[in-house]
């Protein structure tokens, strides 16, 4: 296997021009580049990629931390934020967290020991202080996880009014919404907020269910749902995110309820499954795509040196409205 030396002598160049060429520091007249490109193309060299980040005091990897990948929304995002993150010429490291409360301080430990350098974080931990007490590059997803760790999350304020507008707009009088553990603090708490106070100052009742937390299997949605179902059968209005919304209207149909004829369901997240049923579900979308676009920047703002305090980009949600109302 061909070195550096090896390039060097084949394009009659010293060594440290070779490596000042893969490195991509200090000056290298062009006639001289193409030289080193055309021995290392004649060599089939390969450049030490551990060796370069080393001398560049870098990984070249960024963390990504989500509770389970498996999740149609975490999918997305981080299929979204893998490409964006090779366009830069970096790899993406893949870490779950689902059902575990400390997993990810193993990965903060792997940023203080320099094998990461970032981390990209949307995991439902319950316990922040961990990240407040590290001063590396983090990008937090819905979550505050500190003051010097900027956040990037949906306008989940609009997206509450949105689905609330929908069902009081299509009649309902009685709605069930699916919130997200109460133990956790998060900006998507808003929505659910927003939605009750609208449909309360409508007159409209509202029943909240409380999700496990860190809960993702199908199994467990389809429970919740035939728990709702026996507990409100007069509910003709649901509002929860997608994989909720779905297995409630699985458990409609089986029950001879008719959507959305008898209950109208809106859904938040509005991934690809929504549009994988009859009917369709009617959705708040997020923008994913933006939601690991802005992640990306901000976390290569940081490591090249950005600082930023209570820095929040907040991302616009859209109601699109199909079959299911």
């Amino acid at each position: 296997m061909a070195s550096i030396k090896d390039v060097a002598q084949r394009a009659q160049v010293g060594a440290a021009t070779v490596s000042r060429v893969l490195n991509g520091n200090g000056y290298v007249s062009e006639a001289t580049r193409k030289k080193i490109e055309a021995a290392m193309k004649e060599l089939d060299y390969t450049p030490n990629e551990l060796a370069r980040n080393l001398y560049r005091k870098r990984a070249g990897i960024i963390a990504v931390i989500v509770p389970d990948a498996a999740h149609p929304f975490f999918a997305e995002f981080v299929k979204k934020v893998e490409f964006l993150l090779h366009e830069k010429g970096y790899k993406m490291m893949l870490c779950n967290t689902v059902e575990s409360r400390n997993n990810e301080k193993e990965y903060l430990d792997m940023l203080n020991r320099h094998i990461v350098d970032g981390i990209i974080s949307g995991c439902h931990t319950l316990e922040i202080e961990e990240y407040s007490r590290i001063q590396k590059p983090i990008v937090a997803l819905d979550r505050e996880l500190g003051e010097y760790i900027p956040m990037v999350a949906s306008d989940h304020k609009k997206g509450g009014e949105l689905a609330a507008e929908c069902l009081i707009k299509k009649g309902c009088k009685c709605v069930v919404q699916f919130v997200g553990s109460f133990a956790l603090e998060s900006p998507y708490q808003e929505r659910h907020r927003v939605f009750e106070q609208i449909m309360k100052k409508n007159g409209i009742q509202v029943y909240d269910y409380e999700m496990g937390w860190n809960k993702f299997d199908h199994p467990y949605y389809q429970m919740v749902a035939r728990q709702i179902f026996d507990l409100h059968p007069e509910a003709d209005g649901i509002f929860g995110a997608d994989m909720i919304a779905l297995g409630y209207l699985k458990e409609c149909l089986a029950r001879g309820k008719r959507v959305p004829e008898d209950v109208k369901i809106v859904a938040y997240d509005g991934t690809y499954l929504t549009n994988l049923v009859t009917p369709s579900v009617t959705a708040i979308e997020q923008n994913i795509d933006e939601l690991a676009g802005q992640s990306v920047r901000l976390i290569l703002k940081l490591i090249e040196g950005h600082k930023y305090r209570n820095k929040v980009v907040t991302v616009d949600v859209v109601l699109n409205e199909k079959e299911s109302t």
